[in-house]
């Protein structure tokens, strides 16, 4: 599976008042690992950014006035995200401006539904912790992920915070080694950073099946994570005859 943990900075809050993107920040996933591809820039809005917005990205329009516009960049871009699944936090805003941005370049351009599927990890969350905080920050904060960093917004920066957030919303996986593939994350390595070889010859390892009262306890933990994440529980999809 290949996904795009996307995040974007605009002028303001709503395009059909002329606002435009001002950043956009993807990394990439696949089959729930970060492969170390990235995608990022800044754009040439070519109109001011809102006071609101700058307190928010602190991207002036000074910093912004020698940056590429979209159209320089809408093909490069599109070919990242094709064919993936973006995961955005509030996708109906990002995808609203990227649509808005497609269009302004000509109807032939489509809408980002053409290219690739959406997942909005907002409507997630909501679905997961309801009645709770689920901005980016507060999931952040349940979940144990860094946002250290966050002073202001940033898309990539965003991106790859919300990549840790969904990792552990959707599996249990809290860290996001920055190092991608390979042997070399610490985190794998045992204390000293030396392997222990195993031993050619060795007993057969012990096989303990699971009595009738923990294989019942292990159904009633099914059913309860089941439950809470609205029928996505994947070990039971896997066990299912169908």
């Amino acid at each position: 599976m290949r996904q795009i943990i996307l995040d974007t900075e605009t002028t303001g809050l709503e395009p059909k008042e002329g606002h435009r993107i001002i950043e956009i920040g993807g990394v990439e996933l696949i089959n729930r690992r970060r492969t170390g591809q990235t995608f990022h820039c800044y754009l040439n809005p070519e109109r001011k950014v809102d006071e609101g917005a700058l307190k928010v990205h602190g991207l002036s329009n000074e910093f912004l006035s020698d940056k590429p516009r979209f159209v320089e960049i809408v093909e490069e871009f599109l070919a990242f995200i094709k064919e993936a699944e973006l995961v955005i936090h509030n996708a109906p805003f990002d995808v609203g401006f990227l649509d808005h941005e497609l269009n302004l370049l000509g109807s032939q351009w489509g809408k980002v539904s053409l290219y690739c599927q959406v997942l909005d990890t907002l409507a997630l969350a909501r679905q997961r912790h309801p009645g709770q905080k689920n901005s980016l920050d507060a999931l952040c904060k349940r979940y144990g992920v860094d946002n250290s960093r966050r002073d202001l917004h940033g898309a990539l920066l965003d991106a790859e915070i919300l990549a840790g957030v969904y990792l552990a919303m959707t599996g249990g996986q809290a860290s996001l080694s920055l190092r991608g593939y390979g042997s070399e994350d610490i985190q794998s390595q045992p204390e000293g950073g030396k392997y222990r070889p195993v031993p050619v010859k060795r007993s057969p390892l012990k096989v303990v099946r699971a009595n009738e009262e923990e294989r019942l306890a292990h159904q009633e933990c099914l059913a309860a994570i089941d439950k809470v994440s609205g029928g996505a529980c994947l070990w039971r999809q896997l066990e299912s005859p169908d």
